[in-house]
């Protein structure tokens, strides 16, 4: 028996092509091209817009931030990175963590002040924090501030070059307390070899720092400018209203660069006023309910720009 022989190669890949070509004609004749079904996207997804909520530093007028946030949400505003300076880093960070700012504004009427103030003997501040980092650690779970919900920014200064310094990740609860600890009350505090105080001191509503971090809307919340106009009674509430005038004068820079500002009437509300939380929150939707046409005006402005 003589042995099968090979067919040539040439001449199988010939055969294969006209076969699979004859195939695809008759295939071809009995499929006619179907039309788009109607309401079918054809055209490229639009660019997502990402929106940053900055909250500013200003001790007790920052339950004002709550009350923001609640209107935000109510009003389905999309919120994909929150930056906090102090106080703003305090709601900040349980916002991002997934608090719901109802369930945000029932945690600060019940929260009191030894809850997150532990006093001690002066030495380059007389409250040392600790308290204040466990309760944040505590209500996020001992997440890291990678693994939030949403994108976080905690805004600190360091104290030995005068630089703004950027929490990205890490422990959240120390993040925070850097960034409240403001200078003569909060004693200072050491990481990484580094020593940080308020991000007030620098960056009191860090709209710059949300730029860098990608967003292409910025909704700044700017709770510096309330100053009442009466002499403070005591070393701390001096302290603090000497700080807050600080805010005012220094803010001003970078808020210029945010789309949207809102300004809660903060102005009859202490530093050291944690009684008066109800009015801040109260206060705090005030101004984003003004300022929501600004807000849906800004984002369809963006979404339309970000069209294909």
């Amino acid at each position: 028996m003589k042995d099968a022989m090979p067919v040539p190669r040439k001449g199988l890949l010939r055969a294969s092509v006209l076969f699979v070509t004859a195939l695809l004609a008759v295939v071809g004749a009995g499929c006619p091209a179907r039309p788009t079904p109607p309401g079918v996207e054809t055209t490229p997804p639009t660019k997502e817009v990402k929106v940053a909520v900055v909250l500013g530093a200003g001790a007790s007028k920052g339950f004002a931030h709550i009350g923001v946030l609640k209107v935000l949400e109510s009003q389905k505003v999309p919120v994909h990175m929150v930056v906090g300076t102090s106080a703003g880093s305090l709601v900040g960070s349980l916002y991002a963590s997934g608090v719901d700012p109802f369930a945000l504004q029932d945690m600060a009427l019940k929260i009191q002040k030894k809850d997150v103030i532990d006093y001690t003997v002066p030495d380059n501040g007389f409250i040392k924090g600790e308290k204040l980092e466990d309760f944040i650690n505590k209500t996020v779970r001992n997440t890291p501030i990678e693994r939030l919900k949403k994108k976080f920014l905690a805004v600190a200064t360091d104290i030995a070059t005068g630089e703004e310094a950027v929490f990205v990740a890490g422990n959240t609860g120390k993040a925070v307390r850097a960034s409240c600890s403001v200078p003569g009350v909060f004693q200072p505090v050491k990481m990484g070899g580094k020593t940080y105080v308020d991000g007030g001191v620098v960056s009191p509503v860090a709209v710059e720092a949300a730029r860098r971090h990608g967003a292409d809307v910025v909704i700044a919340v700017d709770i510096s400018g309330g100053i009442a106009g009466e002499v403070p009674q005591g070393t701390l509430d001096t302290i603090l209203q000497s700080v807050d005038i600080m805010y005012a004068k220094i803010s001003e820079h970078q808020l210029s660069k945010a789309d949207v500002v809102i300004r809660p009437d903060v102005r009859g509300i202490g530093s050291t006023e944690m009684e008066k939380r109800h009015q801040a929150i109260l206060e705090g939707e005030k101004a984003a309910y003004a300022a929501l046409p600004r807000i849906m005006k800004v984002l369809e402005e963006r979404r339309s720009a970000s069209r294909p």
